[in-house]
């Protein structure tokens, strides 16, 4: 088991925050889908559908939110030990402004597609790509973030000939 280098947790916060939102909006549709406005079943039932979807993804976040992201000198994890990438994987790290990431993180682009994963407001994995972020500590995902950069940095000079 190797040394674990940094680790990114959803704030706490935010968590709160984040879940109490997709609570409210889950609840304010069921509210809606079987008030005595609503009579026509056709309206009823996707809303319904929708209030209790997103009240399933809330139970699905408190529960991602729950875990953390552990970096180590061979692979990033979660807290649960599903691998999120290789070290050896990752062929760049996006942290810019414009970047396709999640809010607070970065985004890893790898060299094969180890399948889809998704933590609400942790992380997800879809293809090549990896997005770390969400709901978590900016500091501690920058600081992640910076370990990566010094890690790729590192194994690129070490893989270049010598001259």
């Amino acid at each position: 088991m190797s040394e674990i280098i940094s680790t990114v947790s959803a704030s706490a916060s935010r968590r709160v925050i984040g879940i109490a939102m997709m609570l409210g909006l889950g609840g304010l549709m069921i509210f809606l889908a079987l008030g005595p406005e609503v009579q026509a079943i056709a309206i009823q039932v996707p809303l319904l559908a929708f209030g209790l979807a997103v009240l399933f993804l809330a139970e699905k976040m408190r529960r991602a939110t729950a875990l953390r992201l552990e970096l180590t000198g061979t692979q990033l994890r979660d807290s649960s030990g599903r691998v999120l990438a290789s070290v050896d994987q990752i062929e760049a790290i996006d942290r810019g402004m414009f970047a396709m990431k999640p809010s607070n993180g970065f985004m890893l682009k790898l060299n094969a597609a180890p399948g889809a994963a998704w933590m609400p407001g942790l992380y997800w994995r879809l293809g090549r790509r990896v997005g770390v972020g969400g709901v978590t500590s900016p500091g501690q995902t920058k600081f992640m973030s910076e370990m990566l950069t010094a890690m790729l940095a590192e194994r690129r000079e070490n893989d270049s000939p010598p001259g």
